[in-house]
């Protein structure tokens, strides 16, 4: 009895949605092309990120090598997108990766990628309001701060009093968001084409005031400019261009993998899309590479504009022209900033609302939350929540903790559509496996066996139930080897001491990821015809897996703590109502 019990719960834990339900449920109103996809993306992704990253990476992270940081970020994102790519093609229904890991890997891991989309979004709509009250503060030059303090001084704390202006801007835009816009997307095209010249004046002025010599600082320079009295660099670095060492490139990999948080939006659009198949692929591609190159030369062009020493924590990118002297620019690029916030805004708050709505409906989340009000077509229950959330978020969490925070819970859901896009790809079409699973019991003994030789070398062109559940079975077992490697790899000066118990431990999980790689490798694909595969499989969505997966090893163990409040949360949700009134069966 104790096992069936266990063997049912465990069944209700991987319980899956079916492809063929989802397509069902299609919309014929599609008003969407390539551009608007686009449009949307680099809008999305260009946000509050590379306006305050600035500050926070350069200055104590990684130096001028942000540039780097940003690529390494960058690459992650790609990898990323190429899954999300197959995912919207394979199944044309809004829902972003929660629904991918429904349909692939079962309800307890959508549950768990739903519930960190939340809170990623909740801490992205925190950043940018604490983004934007930073530069709004600062183009005023602190009068407004210094009027709050003595007019609240009497009655409130000084924190408190520091922390009122990012209430008053979120109470203003729970408000605001409202407001339904007829010319939602041409809005959204101009905000983004702002953006875009916003950043390629910021690109253009680094090729003509950038001096090459702020990508190699030496200690005299720090002498020079009055920082430095000592031998040691200390907080500064050790100068050049890599002055806080390899292991600041990586943490500033995963600060900077923030900035490019965002692409996902652009499945969220199926239902509106002309041709869904072909356009989301090409819009999360194009999306990903305009953002790169955007990122890569204003990081460039600021730290070759202002030695980096002089970029303080809480600095936004408009101050690098109050170092060069250029005041106009400074107050040109944070109105522009300024001006497109409450689209940013919006942008983030719209998938909130999708996936609480979405998961309250299959029975995750309490019934409420999926509640419409008929004249505002939103879920008041649901954004009274989401605003109790941001305001304790903004009392108790600084910039670089809420851009840490969302970066956790964005690389997780990212690992896990990787590794659905892996499993996927070798399953069988389900009416395939309904097919054979008749033969099969009509047929007893013409079932498949596992075997050595079997591995290696499959009888059948197409996926069959036991070629499926080998991929499956392997690529559990290389995540978990990828996770040992990255906890062995986070640990590299160990390593390049040359310590052999160490070396001999990474040589023996490179050796079995190689080898278990080579028996998914071996294992035939699912032929069903698509507008976009993922290439190189099953590489690619390994690369994606094991960058992700390293980036989160170089959180902070503060933000480790938050995040596993946030998660025991939501557990402790799952496990007394969710899973017992989940509709999915």
């Amino acid at each position: 009895m104790l096992c069936q019990t266990l063997h049912r719960f465990g069944l209700k834990l991987v319980c899956r949605r079916t492809l063929e339900e989802e397509e069902q449920k299609l919309e014929s109103n599609r008003r969407l092309n390539t551009l608007d996809l686009v449009a949307l993306g680099v809008g999305r992704i260009i946000g509050a990120g590379v306006y305050v990253l600035a500050g926070e990476v350069v200055s104590n992270q990684a130096g001028p090598s942000i540039v780097v940081s940003f690529l390494v970020a960058g690459l992650s994102s790609v990898f990323a997108g190429l899954c999300y790519a197959e995912f919207s093609a394979q199944v044309p229904h809004s829902g972003s990766a929660y629904l991918y890991t429904f349909v692939t890997i079962g309800e307890l891991w959508a549950f768990i990628v739903g519930w960190n989309l939340i809170l990623s979004y909740v801490a992205c709509v925190v950043t940018v309001i604490q983004a934007w009250t930073l530069t709004f503060h600062n183009l005023f030059g602190k009068q407004i701060s210094q009027t709050l303090h003595e007019s609240v001084s009497q009655s409130v704390s000084q924190i408190l009093g520091d922390k009122l202006g990012y209430f008053v801007v979120l109470f203003c835009l729970m408000e605001i968001q409202y407001l339904k816009f007829c010319g939602f997307f041409l809005v959204t095209k101009v905000m983004t084409l702002v953006k875009l010249l916003l950043l390629s004046f910021v690109i253009i002025s680094g090729f003509i005031k950038g001096d090459l010599h702020n990508w190699n600082l030496t200690e005299e320079d720090y002498a020079k400019a009055g920082l430095n009295d000592t031998s040691g660099l200390g907080p500064l670095g050790s100068g050049g261009f890599v002055p806080f060492g390899f292991q600041g490139i990586l943490r500033g990999s995963a600060t900077c993998f923030y900035a490019f948080i965002g692409f996902s939006i652009i499945v969220t659009r199926i239902k509106e899309t002309q041709n869904p198949q072909r356009s989301i692929p090409m819009g999360i591609m194009i999306s990903l590479f305009l953002c790169f190159l955007g990122y890569f030369g204003v990081s460039a062009a600021l730290t070759l504009m202002v030695p980096y020493y002089h970029l303080k924590t809480g600095s936004t990118l408009p101050e690098v022209f109050l170092h060069i002297g250029w005041t106009p620019a400074y107050h040109v690029v944070a109105f522009g900033f300024l001006c497109s916030f409450p689209g940013i805004f919006y942008d983030f708050i719209s998938p909130i609302r999708l996936v609480i709505y979405t998961m309250a409906q299959d029975g995750l989340l309490f019934p409420v939350l999926a509640k419409i009000h008929t004249g505002t077509y939103t879920s008041v229950v649901a954004d009274t929540i989401f605003g109790i959330t941001a305001a304790i978020m903004v009392f108790f969490f600084g910039l670089t903790d809420l851009m840490d925070l969302s970066s956790t819970g964005t690389l997780i859901s990212y690992f896990l559509v990787a590794f659905c896009v892996l499993v996927t790809r070798y399953q069988p079409d389900r009416r395939t496996e309904e097919n054979e699973a008749e033969v099969q019991q009509q047929n007893i003994p013409a079932a498949e066996r596992l075997t050595l030789q079997g591995l290696l070398f499959t009888s059948s062109s197409t996926p069959t139930p036991l070629s499926g559940r080998v991929v499956y079975v392997c690529s559990s077992l290389l995540v978990l080897l990828l996770i040992l490697l990255c906890l062995m790899l986070a640990h590299w000066p160990v390593l390049l001491s040359g310590d052999p118990v160490w070396i001999s431990v990474v040589v023996v999980l490179v050796v079995l990821i190689t080898g278990i790689t080579g028996v998914i490798w071996r294992q035939p694909q699912n032929s069903s015809p698509l507008h976009f595969k993922v290439p190189a499989l099953p590489l690619v969505p390994l690369l994606s897996i094991f960058v992700n997966v390293y980036l989160m090893m170089q959180m902070s163990a503060g933000t480790w703590a938050q995040f596993g409040v946030w998660m025991l949360i939501g557990f402790v949700m799952y496990f007394a109502y969710g899973i017992q009134h989940s509709l999915v069966t």
